[in-house]
């Protein structure tokens, strides 16, 4: 290993790995459809997103984590745009912002952005996605980078 400084309080580790021809190539390829300029960058990316994911699994540390809870629902359906806004509601701590977007005339989607514990944001996801009219529900977790360098 070959510590390299980067910044004042970073400093670059350098290392060998070893990896099969054919495992680097479909890696190469994985780096030049996702734009990145460096094996380097990549490697980084996919580092502190398995960090992230980590974080995420330790919920009894109860810590906050951030995400968006984005779905696709048919606006004509009745009553569910006031079962959407009661449920948001009902999070008033949780649900940071969210985003209304008409898509057509049947159709809207809605972007939430939230933070709190894991298993309640899993939760609320959960319950908008069950809800009668919503055609599709994705959650996406991502941390608030404080456990991250």
């Amino acid at each position: 290993m070959t510590k390299t400084k980067k910044k004042e309080h970073s400093v670059l580790i350098r290392f060998g790995v070893s990896i099969p021809e054919d495992l680097i190539n479909a890696f190469d390829t994985y780096i030049r459809e996702r734009q990145y300029g460096s094996r380097s960058e990549a490697i980084r990316d996919l580092i502190r997103e398995k960090l992230v994911e980590q974080e995420w699994e330790k919920e009894a540390q109860n810590e906050d984590v951030v995400g968006t809870i984005t779905y696709v629902f048919d606006h004509h359906k009745r009553e569910l745009v006031e079962s959407i806004l009661d449920i948001q509601h009902d999070f008033p701590d949780i649900v940071i912002v969210s985003q209304h977007i008409h898509l057509d005339h049947h159709n809207c989607m809605e972007v939430a952005i939230v933070k709190g514990t894991p298993s309640t944001l899993r939760g609320l996801a959960y319950r908008i996605k069950a809800l009668k009219g919503v055609k599709h529900c994705s959650f996406t977790m991502t941390t608030t980078g404080a456990q991250l360098s």
